[in-house]
């Protein structure tokens, strides 16, 4: 990274969704959940995204990124981010993301970013380019939030406006989950948003779907 270029552009490349690794692909599970009745309207869309972000994969994310930007050896941490997929499609998530990633970064930025589950790819990649911790989980976790969101824009469906307040009201949330990864050890990982991990099991047989979770 040359010093002309500020770290928070480089991030906002990273985390925008014309950056190619697939976001739009998928939901999360939040497909199913709409069609289970579970998320109906703007606050019950508020109140699912802002439960994965502070119970389920949002914060296992940020704990895994946090650490990957501590070390040089990623590969335990890979490892343990494959495992803690709880079906196949969330696991295909995190996978497929995380290659695409890998593979545009390294050719964009000239540095290796080992093709890994994405927040540990991700986190990788801002170690090798020196980026801050905080900033990266932070907007690591609203683009997860945005990508959920605007997922639900066309689910439920919710109005663009809408969206966006939704978007603006998790923006603390997702700034305290990063600050609450960052001091967390290793031994924390792990979600309890249970009916977020059925959902993405119940995905993987819904009859019509739009999205691969």
């Amino acid at each position: 990274m040359t010093p002309a270029v500020a770290p928070l552009q480089v991030l906002a490349a990273w985390f925008s969704p014309g950056y190619p690794v697939g976001a739009y692909s998928y939901s999360h599970g939040l497909e199913w959940a709409v069609e289970a009745g579970d998320v109906t309207d703007p606050a019950g869309l508020a109140a699912w995204v802002g439960d994965v972000l502070a119970f389920g994969a949002g914060r296992t994310d940020a704990i895994l990124l946090a650490h990957a930007m501590a070390t040089d050896d990623p590969a335990p941490l890979a490892e343990l981010a494959e495992a803690l997929a709880p079906s196949a499609e969330r696991r295909l998530e995190t996978m497929a993301q995380g290659a695409a990633f890998a593979r545009t970064t390294a050719a964009a930025y000239g540095i290796d970013v080992p093709a890994m589950a994405y927040p540990v790819a991700v986190g990788q990649a801002a170690r090798r380019l020196g980026l801050p911790a905080d900033a990266t989980v932070t907007l690591y976790l609203q683009a997860f939030a945005a990508n959920l969101v605007s997922a639900g824009v066309r689910l439920v469906p919710v109005g663009q406006t809408d969206g966006q307040r939704i978007l603006a009201g998790l923006m603390p949330l997702a700034a305290r989950t990063a600050a609450e990864a960052a001091a967390a050890p290793l031994a924390a990982v792990g979600g309890l948003a249970q009916r977020g991990d059925l959902a993405a099991m119940r995905h993987e047989t819904q009859y019509s779907r739009l999205y691969r979770s």
